[in-house]
C-alpha cells in the first residue's frame, strides 16, 4: 500500500501497530511473571503474516533461552478446540489478529482450564481476565491519528506525511488473574505496569 514508512505516497498515511519486534520483550516479561517456563504455547492465525512473523521472533527468542515452543497454527475459529485437546505447556504467547480476537474468550477459556499464565499485545485481553499485555498504547495512537487528520485537513497530502510507528508502549498486568494462577508478579514488573 505504502511505498515507504518516511514517504508513504499516493493518498495513503497513518500509524503502524505491527509490533512483531517487541516480541521478545514480551517473552522476556511472561518468563519474569513465570519463570518455571521450559515450554510455551503459541497461538496464531497461520494465515496471517504479521502472526507468522510474530511467532518466528517468538521462536527464535525462545530457543535461545532453552524454551521449548509448541505451536497451535489456527486458521478458523473450530481449530480452536482440537488446537488446546492436545496441549502440554507451562504458558501461551498469543499472537492477536481479527480471528484470535473474535475468539479471545474461547482462547482465554482454554487457558484458565489448562491453568497458563498468558501473554497478549494489548490490554483488551487483560481486561477480559488474561495475564499480562505488553503492546502499543492505543490511546496514545488514536491521539496521533487525530493529528494526522488535522495535518490532512489543513492541507497537507497524506502521501507526504509519514506513516509513525508505535513510540509508546504498555505493559498491563492482570494481578487477579495472576493470584488465580498462583503467580507472584515481582515489585520490578508492578513498577512498569499499569
Amino acid at each position: 500500500m505504502i511505498a515507504s514508512l518516511a514517504r508513504p505516497g499516493g493518498n495513503v498515511t497513518g500509524l503502524s501497530t505491527l509490533s512483531t519486534d517487541i516480541a521478545s520483550k514480551r517473552l522476556e516479561l511472561l518468563r519474569e511473571a513465570a519463570p518455571d517456563i521450559r515450554r510455551l504455547a503459541i497461538i496464531a492465525n497461520a494465515g496471517n503474516p504479521q502472526a507468522v512473523l510474530e511467532v518466528d521472533e517468538i521462536k527464535a527468542v525462545a530457543h535461545t533461552l532453552g524454551i521449548e515452543i509448541a505451536s497451535l497454527e489456527i486458521r478458523r475459529a473450530q481449530d480452536i478446540a482440537p488446537a488446546f485437546e492436545a496441549l502440554k505447556a507451562d504458558a501461551l504467547h498469543v499472537a492477536s489478529d481479527a480471528l484470535v480476537n473474535t475468539n479471545r474468550t474461547r482462547i482465554l477459556t482454554f487457558a484458565h482450564s489448562a491453568r497458563l499464565p498468558t501473554m497478549f499485545n494489548n490490554r483488551f485481553y487483560i481486561e477480559a481476565s488474561g495475564l499480562m499485555s505488553y503492546g502499543p498504547n492505543f490511546s496514545d495512537q488514536f491521539r496521533r491519528a487525530a493529528e494526522l487528520v488535522d495535518k490532512i485537513l489543513r492541507g497537507t497530502k497524506p502521501g507526504d506525511i509519514p506513516v509513525e510507528q508505535a513510540s509508546r508502549f504498555e505493559l498491563v498486568i492482570n494481578l487477579t488473574t495472576a493470584k488465580a494462577l498462583g503467580l507472584t508478579i515481582p515489585d520490578s514488573a508492578r513498577r512498569r505496569g499499569v
